[in-house]
C-alpha cells in the first residue's frame, strides 16, 4: 500500500490538477540533442543529463540555496557547475546562474513522499509536483536574493534535453527537474520559474 497509494496519487494528480503549460515549449527547438548535453547512466540504468560546458568566466561562489515555501523546503544546497546530485541538488554545468539571462537547470532526486526528511537527497524532490503555478522559488546566491514566480509544469521523456533551453532570450529563468511518478524514474517532471521584476 505505501508503493501503489502514492503512485495512484500520481495519476489523480496528472488527470486533474496537472495542466501542460504550452508556454514551457521552448522557443529555440523540440529538438532532444542539445549541443555538450548527453544522457548518461550514472547509477545502473539510470538515464541522467550529463553536461561537458564548460563557464566562459568563473563563478563568485561554489554553491547558492533554494527554498521553495509551498512545499516546505528550506535553505537547500545546490552545487554550482555539477552533474552529481547524490548529496546535494545539481545546477548544470554550462546553464546560467542565478540572476542571469537565461535557465537555471537545477536536477534532484524525487522518492516516494513518505521517504521525504531535510537532508535526503534521495528524495528532496518528493513533493516537487504539488507546486502550483504562482508558487514562489527563492534563490541565496553571493549574498544576493532572487525570487522566481512559477510558471508551470510539464512532464516529459528522459531525453527531452530541449527543456533545458529558457522560452525566450530574454527572460531569466529557473527549471527544476525530478522524476515521476515518484520512485520511478519513467518520466522527468519540469517546474519553469521567471525571475519576478
Amino acid at each position: 500500500m505505501q508503493v501503489i497509494m502514492p503512485l495512484l496519487a500520481y495519476q489523480i494528480w496528472e488527470m486533474t490538477d496537472y495542466q501542460q503549460n504550452k508556454a514551457l515549449v521552448s522557443a529555440y527547438s523540440k529538438e532532444n540533442n542539445v549541443l555538450g548535453i548527453s544522457i548518461k547512466d550514472v547509477e545502473s540504468d539510470f538515464p541522467a543529463f550529463n553536461s561537458t560546458l564548460e563557464r566562459q568566466t568563473g563563478t563568485a561562489y561554489s554553491e547558492f540555496k533554494i527554498s521553495i515555501p509551498s512545499i516546505k523546503l528550506t535553505d537547500i544546497k545546490v552545487a554550482v557547475d555539477s552533474n552529481n546530485f547524490e548529496q546535494n541538488l545539481a545546477h548544470l554545468p554550462g546553464s546560467a546562474l542565478p540572476g542571469e539571462k537565461g535557465n537555471v537547470f537545477i536536477t534532484g532526486h524525487s522518492s516516494l513522499p513518505q521517504l521525504f526528511r531535510p537532508g535526503n537527497f534521495k528524495a528532496i524532490f518528493a513533493n516537487l509536483p504539488k507546486v502550483k503555478k504562482g508558487d514562489q522559488v527563492i534563490v541565496e546566491a553571493g549574498e544576493q536574493k532572487f525570487e522566481y514566480q512559477v510558471e508551470g509544469l510539464k512532464v516529459v521523456n528522459p531525453d527531452e534535453t530541449w527543456v533545458i533551453n529558457p522560452p525566450d532570450t530574454n527572460g531569466r529563468y529557473l527549471s527544476l527537474m525530478t522524476c515521476v511518478p515518484p520512485g520511478l524514474y519513467l518520466k522527468r517532471l519540469i517546474v519553469l520559474a521567471k525571475l519576478e521584476s
